[in-house]
């Protein structure tokens, strides 16, 4: 469920279709202005706030979905 929503929402944000679950954020044309507003969608979308650093650590939908999943599992 969270790894659909970031891929929807990285599509959106990179205007792509074709965007697969290890293709990299970088690789795909993204850069600053997009990483915010992806951050945006995130904290809007999924109500979780992606720090800078770990979208750097996590440039791919499947790992960027793993990070945020791992948060709610944290949670208490």
């Amino acid at each position: 469920m969270i790894a659909e929503k970031v891929h929807a929402i990285w599509c959106r944000e990179l205007q792509r279709d074709d965007i697969s679950a290890d293709d990299d954020f970088f690789s795909l044309g993204g850069q600053s202005v997009i990483m915010a507003r992806i951050q945006g969608a995130f904290l809007e979308e999924l109500d979780v706030e992606v720090p800078v650093d770990q979208m750097f650590l996590n440039p791919t939908v499947a790992s960027i979905s793993a990070y945020i999943a791992s948060l709610d599992a944290a949670a208490p």
